[in-house]
């Protein structure tokens, strides 16, 4: 018999968790936004490779828990949906510690006729209200990533070498033998020198090219193509990833393409593209911005907690 029972959670944290997701749940409804319900287990799933699902076999055939509802959400916009959220639990194999457990409660949202830009003040509108301390945070700062790594390394992040990277990282952080090609080495100086500078309620927007993911691109100021896609940090923590979304099949493709080449250099497994949402995208995704919101962390901040076990009842991983 287990001696190992109770939750990791306290009940006010529990009552807390459950007077959020009633909150969350009256936002939308006042915005008109209609709650959707998508599958937990599906043939396909990301091919990101910096995103590791988990399977299981059944009738012989891999199935995936999903990372996120977006590629199914993508398809019921496509289909005519409006405006949808979706409030529900995902997965990710290599998800653990303060802020990390493998199954966690995502918040996402998508936004027919919305920009980035429109999106974003929909979202800080959300976070003030959700977490009821919205002045301690202050007014929102928005800033790109190429003048955050200016600004706080003294680099340019669309024009250095793999080499400068990778030397510049040798010297702020301890990496041993550590292999990275550019976005890796550039994701490695964001996380560790960049994201405990960012106080307050703070929009990263404007990312490389190459960390489009499923977001459109554009010229910045500069000259160069970035990504329509932006990421929202309170106080250090990354809280969400939006996109002014993707609607271009043949160019999801290639990158569905690119991400199961660059899983073969690294050694790891390639992912079945999702055809369901590229016949979607062919046949017409409306205009829009998604967003994806962690709420186990937006309820960690509420809360004030230190570690993620602190608001949920069952961590991954126990009994």
């Amino acid at each position: 018999m287990s001696s190992d029972w109770r939750p990791s959670c306290t009940l006010s944290a529990l009552q807390a968790r459950a007077g959020l997701l009633r909150r969350i749940r009256a936002f939308f409804d006042r915005q008109g936004v209609l709650e959707v319900d998508t599958p937990l287990l599906a043939p396909t799933t990301a091919t990101d490779p910096h995103l590791h699902s988990l399977s299981v076999t059944l009738d012989g055939r891999q199935q995936y828990l999903q990372t996120s509802p977006e590629f199914a959400m993508k398809r019921l916009l496509a289909a005519g949906s409006g405006p949808i959220f979706q409030l529900g639990k995902v997965f990710r194999a290599d998800e653990s510690g303060r802020w990390h457990n493998r199954e966690f409660t995502l918040l996402e949202w998508y936004r027919p006729g919305f920009d980035e830009h429109a999106l974003m003040a929909e979202i800080e509108a959300l976070v003030r209200e959700s977490i009821g301390q919205g002045e301690r945070l202050g007014p929102a700062r928005h800033v790109r990533y190429r003048d955050l790594f200016r600004d706080e390394l003294g680099v340019d992040p669309m024009e250095a070498s793999v080499d400068e990277l990778a030397s510049l990282a040798s010297r702020r952080i301890d990496v041993g033998d550590l292999r990275q090609d550019r976005d890796g080495w550039l994701q490695l100086l964001f996380s560790h020198c960049i994201e405990p500078s960012l106080r307050g309620l703070v929009f990263v927007e404007q990312f490389p090219a190459s960390q489009a993911a499923l977001a459109q691109l554009v010229e910045d100021a500069d000259g160069d193509a970035v990504a329509r896609r932006f990421e929202l940090y309170v106080d250090g923590v990354e809280l969400a990833n939006g996109y002014y979304e993707l609607s271009d099949g043949d160019e999801q493709r290639r990158r569905f393409e690119q991400d199961n080449r660059q899983r073969r250099a690294v050694g790891l497994p390639e992912m079945p593209v999702d055809e369901a949402l590229l016949a979607a995208l062919h046949s017409g995704l409306p205009a829009c911005a998604g967003v994806a919101l962690g709420v186990d962390r937006l309820l960690m901040l509420q809360l004030g907690a230190g570690h993620i076990h602190e608001v949920l009842p069952f961590p991954a991983g126990g009994a």
